[in-house]
């Protein structure tokens, strides 16, 4: 609470610049550095497994409740209400992308820049908090992921949790500056006229983070394809495990090129924007010519299983057959070690050749099949863990959708069952964008202040991968 002051020195600035009132901030900074130096009082030399669970649990609710402090202390638009101030912060911090705000133009530039720091730091605290973290509780399956105990190699990270997350830090800053670069730059050449300094820096911010916010009411859609490709590519590189990227800029291309996960990403992106693109000609016709078809094919698919969730365009008047696919997208996430959301590649690379090998043994039951990830054999435990997270993440999905239904019918502002399924899967595997109200150029501000709540446990406890909550509700947990 304390280093939070830090980042919230950027609105600051912003506000200064733009002569705007930077109150709401500074009142911010004075709370979580008080908060954070009382709490300061209490700490402990050594942090065990159990305490680990809970930290990263209130960790991210309570940095989304500072989130939402600045945008509930300002209090325009939408955010009179403590309600939306509350879903703006959580789905900044946990990298969601969704919103509430209806008129961009209503809000102060620094408040907008806010947002997208808030989920730059989001991305930041999930790549630590898988690489560092749920690696070594080993929680469903994140064992399984590339981090630096698997490097073998004279280019390994440094075991320290502390040296891992400065090298893994100081990569994400790297790239993130190169994006706002490269932005700049098509901004600057022609390229990319609407481009200003401020977008540059703001979509940087939350395309490494695959977080999805945007100052721009149309989102990517507001900006030239040029933009569009570049903002593709650095989706789909802040959706790639942290580690290869590292060894990679290291020199180490061979942990890259012999990644099974790394390959089986590819191509669900490349047979998803196929889909897409196929189903968007078959059933509408090449209306904005092929050029336009594959580049919105292409980056709506990346945005949705890399969960960053920008739009180049209202995916809303798409065809019944690419909306579908674009829906179950939702549920695949990017790599393990990255700054995605949703059940991420690596499980369901698991689960698939988990079930491809039960076939083989029906067949031979005497055969001995051990599952391989890069000719590496997993345990049967750590697939038993990866199918429990799986099923587990499904039905928190399917009890999420009945509620919103019925908290919709209950409130006065019923939704479509596709609404419910799609803003169900959109929070809990924090996507950003659904389908109906919340489509891509839409808002939640219209669902009921009740569901909003709902909601914002969806985007926490799915952004935290659901275990770190559980293990909190157990009995158990609370005994010595």
């Amino acid at each position: 609470m304390q280093w939070l002051a830090v980042p919230l020195a950027i609105p600051v600035v912003v506000a200064l610049l733009y002569v705007e009132s930077p109150w709401p901030y500074l009142v911010t900074i004075a709370v979580t550095l008080g908060v954070g130096k009382a709490l300061a009082r209490f700490e402990r030399e050594h942090i065990r497994d159990r305490e680990a669970f809970l930290t990263v649990s209130l960790a991210w609710l309570t940095i989304a409740v500072v989130g939402a402090m600045p945008l509930y202390i300002e209090g325009t638009g939408v955010f009179d209400s403590p309600v939306n101030a509350l879903f703006e912060g959580m789905s900044g911090i946990t990298t969601t992308g969704a919103t509430v705000i209806r008129d961009f133009d209503a809000h102060s530039q620094a408040l907008l820049m806010w947002r997208q720091v808030l989920q730059w730091l989001g991305g930041l605290g999930v790549l630590l908090l898988a690489t560092a973290v749920l690696s070594r509780l080993s929680v469903a399956g994140a064992q399984l992921m590339e981090t630096e105990a698997r490097t073998e190699n004279v280019t390994k990270l440094t075991p320290g949790i502390e040296k891992t997350a400065r090298i893994l830090g100081l990569l994400y800053l790297g790239l993130t500056a190169g994006a706002a670069l490269i932005l700049a730059g098509l901004g600057a050449s022609g390229l990319a006229p609407e481009m200003t300094l401020f977008d540059a820096v703001a979509h940087a911010f939350t395309a490494i983070a695959t977080a999805g916010f945007s100052p721009r009411a149309e989102s990517i859609g507001a900006f030239s394809p040029a933009v569009q490709w570049a903002v593709t590519l650095f989706m789909i590189v802040g959706a790639t495990n942290f580690v290869l990227l590292y060894a990679l800029l290291r020199g180490d291309t061979h942990r890259l090129r012999n990644s099974e996960e790394f390959r089986f990403y590819l191509g669900i992106l490349a047979v998803g924007s196929m889909l897409v693109g196929g189903l968007l000609v078959l059933d509408q016709g090449v209306t904005g010519g092929v050029g336009d078809t594959v580049r919105h094919a292409v980056f709506q698919v990346a945005a949705i299983v890399t969960t960053t969730g920008y739009a180049s365009t209202d995916f809303n008047t798409w065809s019944a057959g690419a909306k579908n696919v674009l829906f179950v997208m939702m549920f695949i996430g990017g790599m393990a070690g990255s700054t995605t959301c949703s059940v991420k590649t690596l499980r369901w690379l698991v689960v698939t050749k988990s079930f491809w090998r039960d076939l083989n043994v029906s067949a031979h039951p005497q055969s001995v099949r051990p599952v391989r990830l890069s000719n590496e054999a997993i345990s049967e435990d750590t697939v038993r863990d990866v199918y429990a997270y799986t099923l587990v993440a499904m039905v928190f999905f399917v009890i999420g959708t009945v509620l919103l239904v019925v908290d919709g019918e209950r409130s006065g502002a019923p939704i479509t069952e596709f609404e419910a399924l799609s803003a169900a899967a959109s929070m809990f595997f924090n996507i950003g964008p659904a389908f109906g109200q919340a489509g891509p150029y839409g808002t939640y501000e219209g669902f009921a202040r009740s569901s909003k709540v709902l909601m914002i446990l969806l985007m926490w406890v799915g952004r935290i991968e659901i275990v770190p909550v559980l293990v909190m509700l157990t009995p158990t947990f609370w005994t010595r």
